[in-house]
């Protein structure tokens, strides 16, 4: 058996491509920064992010020039404010152009959970009240064939490549996570291919409340990132640097302070 251990460097070369449809999930913690990070280092463009929440980590990619198109569900700099970056390629096209499709979290979590079912859509009761539906075309109505009821449907979501980070990963590529747990495991269920960075590599798992394993089957690569959520945490490992999140609303209020901090920090 092919081993699905590998160098983050590798990973992102081999699976993630010019134009591909990109999701990096990680509900509070276990954000893939450190994949992100990589992505922006190989100098990969034209991409369509989706992901619940963009935090900081798809600010920094939609302001290196990574991204043509933003799927996503509430954009902001959690407890701060604006996404500098994303405002300003929305606003004024710099560093290009952004297109934007916007969802609920509870659209974009069925969005996904339909593409890990293999299903064209999704329905919910969602989107009442909202003016998202004048806005999104990617939101429509049902009416349900045995009740009658009006509801909102999403077609699915199945990106080219999902990424994600987690704790542990076996020797085997069977990968562990625990915490807050939002779509990590349905993100890499939907998608063709999917990379997994992991604080270590273990010979065995133990247990952990409300733990989640995706089996190797379903992961293409797995590279080892020590502190690879980080700004974010990793929850028994490290915690949010909170300090940094502030930070960011200066660094990336300004175009030319943003630029200089991507070529000290990640190029």
């Amino acid at each position: 058996m092919t081993s699905k251990l590998t160098t983050l460097s590798a990973a992102v070369a081999a699976h993630v491509r010019d134009g591909d449809a990109v999701a990096m999930e990680g509900f509070t913690h276990l954000i893939p920064f450190a994949a992100a990070h990589e992505v922006i280092r190989q100098g990969r463009r034209d991409l369509t992010l989706i992901r619940m929440t963009p935090d900081l980590v798809y600010d920094q990619l939609i302001g290196a020039g990574c991204a043509a198109k933003l799927v996503f569900s509430w954009g902001g700099n959690p407890g701060v404010g604006s996404l500098h970056r994303f405002r300003d390629a929305v606003e004024h096209a710099w560093p290009r152009p952004l297109e934007i499709e916007e969802h609920s979290h509870a659209g974009m979590a069925n969005r996904y959970v339909a593409g890990a079912s293999n299903l064209p859509f999704a329905v919910l009761r969602g989107y009442v009240g909202t003016d998202l539906p004048e806005v999104t075309a990617t939101i429509a109505t049902v009416r349900c064939p045995f009740t009658g009821e009006e509801l909102a449907a999403v077609p699915a979501l199945r990106p080219d490549v999902t990424i994600i980070h987690a704790q542990q990963a076996d020797r085997a590529g069977n990968v562990a996570l625990w915490g807050i747990v939002g779509i990590q495991k349905e993100a890499v269920l939907a998608a063709r291919r999917a990379i997994v960075t992991v604080e270590e590599i273990v010979d065995t798992f133990e247990p952990h409340h409300g733990q989640v394993v995706i089996p190797a089957a379903a992961v293409s690569a797995v590279a080892v990132a020590p502190n690879g959520a980080h700004p974010s945490y990793a929850h028994g490992y490290y915690g949010r640097d909170n300090a940094f999140y502030r930070e960011w609303d200066t660094i990336s209020r300004d175009r030319e302070t943003f630029t200089a901090w991507i070529a000290e920090h990640i190029r």
